[in-house]
C-alpha cells in the first residue's frame, strides 16, 4: 500500500516516484544488483520519466536519448562538477575545492586539461608510444615461443605503467620497474573498494582500504615526486598551481595526483582488457584490424617487432577506422556510466514534445547511456559484437537512428556536456596504441575456451570489470 501511495501522491508536473519498502535504503539494493534490468522494468511501466528513491537520493531518470540535450544543455540550472567535487574529495582524501578556501583552484585546474587536446595531445601521446613500446620489448621480446599469462593482469601491468611513466616520469631506480609494480598493487586493492567509496560508505568499514590509501598518497609526496624523471606537462603544471595555494597541506596535494592518477587508468584499464578480449574472442574482427596495422605499416616504410621504434601521427591513428571501430563496440558493451546532474533550484526542465518535469532543489537527474547502447533500435542484435558496426562504405559511421530519427548521442562511455572525461582523447590513443603494438608485434590467442562477463558491481561508475579473467598466450611474430 505505501508503494502505490508513494507512486501517485506526487505534486502536479514531478514525475511517478519508486521508492521501495525498506526506508532510507529505499530501491538501492535492486539496482545496484542490476541497474540495467531494473530501468528497463521501470520504463515499461512508468514510462521514460520516473524517480526512483535510491539511498537517500531521489534520482529522476530520463530515459529517451532525444531528451538527453535538454539535460545536458542546461548546465547552469542542473549542475555536476559540485557533486564530482564532493565525491572525489571524500574518495581521494583532500579537503573539497571551496571557493572561500581555494579560490579558483577548480578552474585552475580545468585550465589544465589544455594539455590534454591539441599539439600538447600529440607530445603527450608520442611519450606513451614510446613508453609503451618499452615496456612491451621488456615484457616480451624473449617471447620466441608461446608464453602464456593472464589477459586483465597483463593489460593491467602494461597500461598502468606505461601511464604512470608517461605522466610521472621514470622512477631511476635500478628497481623502477618493481617500484611501480608496488604501486600498482596497491592501486588494485584500492581501485576493489571504489565503487563502496562512490556509494558513501566509510572507509573504516572497508578493511585495509584506508590504509592502503595513505601508502599510496604517500608515494606522491614532493619529495618522492622530485626523484621522478621526465614527468608530463598536464602533471607539472597541477604541481605548479598547487604550489600557489598555501593552505593546501603536502598531504593534500599529493592526494591530488593520486586522484589524478585513478582518472587516467580506473576506467583505461578494464576498457583496454575487453577491446582485446574481444577482438581476440572473434577471428574476422583481429583479421581486419591486424590487416589494417600492418598496411599502416606498409604505407609508412615502418618495420614491425619489438627492437623497431614505430611512429604514429594523431592523423594515422585516426584513420585506423577498424581499429576505432572495434574499440568502440567494446567500449559501447562495457561501458555502464551514469551521467549525473543536480538541480541547483527548484526548476521546471522543460522538454521535447511540450513535456515538463518539475524539479526540486536538490534532487538529482541521471542519464543511464548504457540503455542506449543496448536499444535494439538503435544497434541491431545490440548483445552481439560487431566489430565493424561503426564504419560505413569504408570510413566512420556517425549517423545512428531511432524511430526514424537521427540521433546527437548515440554512444557515451566518457559521459556527456560538462561531465565530458577530458582525458577521453588521450584514452582512445593509449589505447589504440596498445593494440596497435601488441598486433604489429605478435601473434596472439586465447589460451583457454571460457566466456568472461561483466562484473556489474560497478554498474553507473564507468567501464566495468570482468568477472574472472582468461588466460592468453602470445609470441613474437615471425
Amino acid at each position: 500500500l505505501f508503494f502505490f501511495f508513494s507512486v501517485f501522491n506526487r505534486k502536479t508536473g514531478e514525475p511517478p516516484l519508486i521508492n521501495g519498502w525498506i526506508p532510507y535504503l529505499g530501491k538501492a539494493l535492486i539496482f545496484r544488483k542490476d541497474a540495467y534490468k531494473f530501468l528497463l522494468d521501470q520504463q515499461k511501466k512508468f514510462g521514460d520519466i520516473f524517480t526512483v528513491h535510491i539511498a537517500g537520493r531521489y534520482i529522476t531518470f530520463i530515459m529517451d536519448p532525444f531528451q538527453y540535450v535538454y539535460v545536458i544543455r542546461n548546465s547552469k540550472q542542473l549542475e555536476f562538477h559540485e557533486f564530482a567535487n564532493k565525491m572525489a574529495s571524500k574518495t581521494f582524501d583532500y579537503p573539497a575545492l571551496s571557493k572561500g578556501k581555494f579560490p579558483e583552484l577548480k578552474e585552475n585546474l580545468h585550465r589544465i586539461y589544455q594539455y590534454l587536446q591539441g599539439k600538447p595531445l600529440d607530445i603527450i601521446s608520442d611519450h606513451m608510444m614510446k613508453n609503451l613500446q618499452d615496456i612491451f620489448e621488456w615484457k616480451c621480446s624473449q617471447a620466441t615461443d608461446w608464453e602464456t599469462e593472464k589477459m586483465y593482469k597483463f593489460c593491467c601491468s602494461v597500461m598502468f605503467e606505461a601511464s604512470f611513466v608517461t605522466l610521472y616520469g621514470r622512477v631511476p631506480a635500478a628497481d623502477g620497474h618493481k617500484v611501480i609494480s608496488e604501486i600498482r598493487d596497491k592501486f588494485i586493492k584500492f581501485d576493489a573498494s571504489f565503487p563502496y567509496l562512490a556509494a558513501n560508505i566509510p572507509i573504516e568499514l572497508l578493511g585495509a582500504t584506508k590504509k592502503v590509501r595513505k601508502e599510496l598518497i604517500h608515494h606522491f609526496l614532493l619529495q618522492n615526486m622530485t626523484k621522478w624523471l621526465g614527468g608530463s606537462k598536464v602533471v607539472q603544471a597541477r604541481q605548479d598551481i598547487f604550489e600557489k595555494y598555501e593552505l593546501l597541506g603536502d598531504y593534500d596535494k599529493a592526494a591530488h595526483h593520486f586522484a589524478f592518477l585513478w582518472a587516467s587508468v580506473g576506467n583505461t584499464i578494464p576498457a583496454t582488457f575487453w577491446a582485446m578480449y574481444y577482438l581476440l574472442r572473434h577471428p574476422e574482427a583481429l583479421a581486419a584490424v591486424r590487416d589494417e596495422i600492418d598496411h599502416l605499416l606498409q604505407s609508412t616504410g615502418q618495420k614491425r617487432g619489438p627492437t623497431y621504434n614505430i611512429h604514429l601521427t594523431r592523423e594515422q591513428l585516426d584513420n585506423l577506422v577498424y581499429l576505432e571501430s572495434a574499440l568502440n563496440e567494446s567500449l559501447r558493451m562495457c561501458s555502464s556510466s551514469m551521467n549525473i546532474r543536480i538541480s541547483q533550484e527548484d526548476f521546471v526542465l522543460k522538454l521535447e514534445g511540450n513535456q515538463e518535469v518539475v524539479l526540486r532543489k536538490g534532487d538529482w537527474i541521471a542519464l543511464y547511456p548504457q540503455i542506449l547502447h543496448m536499444d535494439p533500435e538503435v544497434y541491431e542484435d545490440p548483445k552481439e559484437y560487431k566489430f565493424d558496426r561503426y564504419i560505413e562504405n569504408g570510413k566512420k559511421k556517425t549517423t545512428f537512428y531511432k524511430a526514424g530519427r537521427k540521433l546527437k548521442y548515440f554512444l557515451m562511455p566518457f559521459g556527456s556536456g560538462i561531465s565530458m572525461c577530458p582525458g577521453r582523447f588521450l584514452a582512445m590513443n593509449e589505447m589504440k596504441m596498445f593494440l596497435f603494438i601488441l598486433l604489429s608485434h605478435f601473434d596472439v590467442e586465447l589460451a583457454e575456451n571460457k566466456s568472461v562477463r561483466l562484473d556489474n558491481s560497478r554498474m553507473g561508475l564507468g567501464i566495468l570489470l570482468p568477472d574472472v579473467d582468461i588466460a592468453f598466450r602470445y609470441k613474437l611474430r615471425s
